[in-house]
């Protein structure tokens, strides 16, 4: 049973400059919250509530006053410097001490899932005990992602931004890896970039035969919320679905609410804390 989740929020951000000059791309925002609360609210959806956050120098502050130690959720959150950015298997080395001898989550902080099976699918890798699995989704970009070959539903081969894609499922930023993970990712060498890639990592898994997938399906939503128009798109999908449904995405205070490990006086002290906000007013309604 995984209990522990990375969210990894370092980068350079260059794709965002100069937004990313002033900020951590993590803390800006997707409609009516900030970035990082999304990548979140998907391991919270999955009973994670132990999450080790790897940040940016200089940026840890601005972590710490949005989300504090996490005890405003029912969770707890540690934080860790990432002084340049090493590729994401770096943030299995990076959180060593925090992941120990336990099966761990990796999540980008930049990435957007929504998909009503989605809570299904987390909480049935979290009972995945050995190996790694990932989540794909079909795009119509491969080259621009790390790309799976499905045969016979097993995964033939992964390779990362191909020039000739040899499928079109995209690996996304949602991984879910046994202890062994942090012992794989040091003998890790950097690729031709100088970076430690996440796809050699899961050739690691892939040639024990302990690299398994979930397919996220056409009813799931999937984003690397990495360039200006990705965010643009993203945030217009969250309005649309707030201002039909009524309800908002990625609602911290409503998902520690429901599985009851916060109750309505910490959400009052989080009204307090957000101030007179439409998100407050929402908080309101729990």
């Amino acid at each position: 049973m995984i209990k522990k989740g990375i969210i990894l929020a370092g980068g350079s951000g260059t794709r965002l400059s100069p937004l990313t000059k002033a900020v951590n791309k993590q803390l800006l925002p997707i409609y009516d919250k900030p970035l990082i609360f999304y990548p979140l609210s998907i391991l919270m959806l999955a009973n994670i509530r132990e999450v080790l956050m790897i940040v940016n120098p200089g940026q840890i502050e601005n972590f710490k006053n949005l989300l504090g130690d996490g005890s405003r959720y029912g969770i707890k959150i540690n934080y860790i410097i990432q002084k340049k950015p090493r590729g994401l298997s770096d943030a299995f080395i990076l959180g060593e001490k925090f992941i120990q001898r336990e099966n761990v989550a990796l999540i980008l902080g930049d990435n957007f899932f929504y998909g009503q099976n989605l809570t299904h699918k987390l909480e049935k890798s979290l009972t995945h005990n050995s190996g790694a699995r990932i989540f794909l989704k079909q795009v119509n970009n491969p080259e621009n992602f790390g790309v799976a070959k499905i045969k016979k539903n097993k995964i033939e081969k992964i390779i990362e931004k191909p020039k000739k894609p040899i499928s079109n499922y995209a690996i996304t930023g949602l991984y879910f890896f046994d202890n062994k993970v942090s012992k794989y990712a040091k003998t890790l060498q950097p690729s031709k970039r100088g970076e430690i890639e996440i796809t050699d990592l899961l050739n690691m898994y892939k040639k024990n035969k302990k690299l398994n997938y979930e397919h996220l399906g056409r009813g799931a939503i999937w984003s690397d919320a990495g360039k200006i128009g990705d965010m643009t798109n993203v945030s217009n999908f969250v309005k649309s679905v707030e201002e039909v449904q009524g309800i908002k995405i990625a609602c911290l205070e409503e998902i520690s609410l429901f599985k009851k490990w916060i109750d309505k006086k910490k959400i009052t002290k989080n009204i307090q804390f957000y101030g007179n906000c439409e998100y407050s007013n929402y908080l309101k309604k729990l």
